[in-house]
């Protein structure tokens, strides 16, 4: 199971993008990566396909690993671990720093 999920904001831990922190905008579970808003970004050259459509090189996010990143806790701000809780039959994402429940 994965512990990212889509519109978690997260922080990389490691590559060219060190540091920076973004939306996460899409999860690819069978491959275990994700794609970051803003992060990762390569260019893409683009052909005219239909009369009208804009061609040229359009910038676009890549995949990451899920590996190279932090979930960062809403509540204390920091990148952190995820645990899992079970409440009332559900089972819940905490945080392993501050132990907060995670959207």
């Amino acid at each position: 199971m994965l512990k990212v999920k889509k519109g978690d904001n997260v922080m990389i831990l490691s590559g060219n993008d060190k540091g920076k922190t973004g939306e996460v905008l899409q999860v690819i579970p069978k491959s275990e990566k994700i794609i970051v808003k803003g992060v990762n970004v390569r260019k893409k050259h683009v052909k005219q396909r239909k009369q009208g459509e804009q061609a040229g090189i359009i910038p676009s996010e890549c995949p990451i690993h899920i590996s190279k990143v932090a979930v960062i806790c809403p509540k204390c701000g920091k990148p952190t671990r995820i645990g899992f809780s079970i409440e009332k039959d559900e089972k819940i994402r905490v945080c392993k720093k501050c132990n907060t429940k995670i959207k």
